[in-house]
């Protein structure tokens, strides 16, 4: 996709979203048609369904629901922000949009929350994509994280330098692609990011990767300065039956630096590709 498609693409995305209640809460999601088991893509922490819009073109042809999780882009914020509740929204996502055991792929939070929902709700799905993310993110107080979402001040300016480092990716992924999510971003009050981190910090599935029990495929970055190799080898052995296959120039978000390995990656493990 060239430049002005890029923009025209990201500029669109938006109004594309569509709305539906579940549980009282307001999701948005984004939906391309196609062929059958759906793919539902879960994006990470403080992006939205903007996060796959880059790799969604290399699915062409299989269903893509692509939802923003509560308190990101357009849903809903709903009373708590833990991984188990944005796990139950999915569930209640797949049940009222009536998805057929979609293949869930989580990026980072969306990973976690993936493993959560495979371990709470295995009867609603057909497997799992985790891409870049972690049983335990376990963040140190001195981590560049930490102190960045703690020096962030309301209104959060798209143009934040902390952009720099938490967008970190590639040359070849598109400045707007990159501008669009910084403002998605920023559109998320500072202590909702806070609140948010707090319990990710918190939260180990270790439990609930050993309980998962569907078919899992693992993408890690070779240059993740997040989740890098002892996470994805514990990954890899809590989740009994699973794939771990390294996209070993990318760093935490390869589906945005290479979208097409990505994509063929997850084609060959569950079709479509």
């Amino acid at each position: 996709m060239d430049l002005p498609d890029q923009e025209a693409e990201q500029a669109a995305w938006a109004g594309r979203k569509r709305i539906v209640d579940v549980g009282g809460l307001d999701l948005a999601y984004v939906e391309n048609a196609g062929s059958e088991p759906p793919l539902l893509l879960v994006h990470g922490f403080t992006d939205t369904s903007r996060s796959f819009s880059l790799l969604a073109p290399h699915l062409s042809g299989r269903r893509l629901i692509m939802p923003d999780l509560r308190g990101h882009g357009a849903s809903q914020t709903g009373e708590g922000c833990g991984v188990a509740d944005f796990a139950d929204d999915m569930a209640r996502l797949i049940r009222r949009l009536r998805l057929d055991r979609p293949v869930v792929v989580g990026h980072s939070l969306g990973g976690m929350v993936s493993i959560m929902l495979a371990a709470r709700h295995p009867e609603l799905i057909g497997g799992l994509v985790i891409m870049a993310s972690a049983l335990k993110p376990d963040f140190a107080s001195d981590h560049p994280l930490i102190g960045g979402v703690a020096a962030l001040r309301d209104p959060i300016s798209p143009s934040d330098p902390f952009y720099d480092w938490w967008h970190a990716c590639g040359p070849g992924v598109p400045r707007a692609f990159l501008d669009a999510l910084a403002q998605d971003a920023s559109a998320i009050p500072a202590a909702r990011w806070r609140a948010i981190l707090e319990e990710v910090r918190g939260t180990d599935l270790t439990d609930a990767a050993r309980a998962a029990r569907v078919p899992t495929l693992i993408i890690a970055g070779g240059r993740d300065p997040l989740f890098g190799e002892a996470h994805q080898q514990a990954l890899a052995k809590a989740l009994a039956g699973s794939r771990l296959v390294w996209a070993q120039d990318c760093g935490h978000n390869p589906h945005w630096e290479d979208p097409a390995f990505v994509a063929e990656t997850i084609g060959r493990t569950f079709g479509g590709g």
